[in-house]
């Protein structure tokens, strides 16, 4: 009797890939050690991923889902910013493959001439939506917002997943990003009661400073 395909294996293949990740990085990551850590064969890896690359965008996807339902689980705008912060310094090694790889992965020549096509960014139509939901409009009227919040997130993830900021100063520095997210969304509700529908760069420079 032909022995019946394994439903969890593409599953339980990324979770091998993910520890592989958190363990030795890009460099432990080959698709023979993926199939021992799974505990298949590599031919078995080879009919579910093309390759390496292939293995690192779906555990990419799957990681903007799961950022995407932390943002989901916080009540406010305010909130999702916190979550962003919390997703990356509990996934340190995760949390790479979004500022390392994902360029490579899905936008380079390279990814182009190998067919792969761009994906969604679930994580920021949940902040799109948050906006739209606390700011009025729609949620593209808040594009200069978000991406003002967003880089303000991956600073302050980049600077306490490195350890630039000390151990001591951890406290301070998250009431600081607090802070400054409030302040950025405060300025945005003040525009919004005026009737400007979106932040400008002007207010957003002028709302930190």
């Amino acid at each position: 009797m032909p022995r019946r395909p394994d439903p969890d294996l593409e599953g339980e293949i990324l979770d091998a890939a993910q520890k592989l990740w958190k363990k030795r990085g890009a460099k432990g990551l080959t698709m023979r050690a993926v199939a021992r850590a799974a505990g298949t064969n590599t031919p078995s890896v080879y009919r579910r991923f093309r390759d390496r690359e292939d293995i690192l965008r779906a555990l990419l996807h799957r990681l903007r889902l799961e950022l995407a339902a932390a943002l989901e689980s916080g009540s406010s705008p305010e909130e999702a910013c916190e979550r962003y912060l919390d997703f990356a310094l509990s996934h340190p090694y995760e949390y790479e493959l979004f500022y390392r790889h994902e360029h490579e992965l899905f936008h380079s020549a390279r990814s182009s001439r190998a067919g792969v096509k761009p994906v969604g960014q679930p994580a920021r139509d949940v902040m799109r939506r948050k906006l739209a939901e606390k700011l009025g409009g729609t949620p593209a009227d808040h594009e200069g917002l978000l991406t003002a919040l967003w880089m303000l997130a991956h600073g302050a993830a980049m600077l306490l997943i490195a350890k630039t900021i000390p151990p001591k100063d951890v406290a301070a520095a998250r009431g600081l990003f607090s802070e400054t997210v409030a302040a950025l969304i405060r300025r945005a509700e003040r525009s919004a009661k005026r009737g400007s529908e979106t932040v400008t760069e002007f207010e957003i420079s002028e709302s930190v400073s």
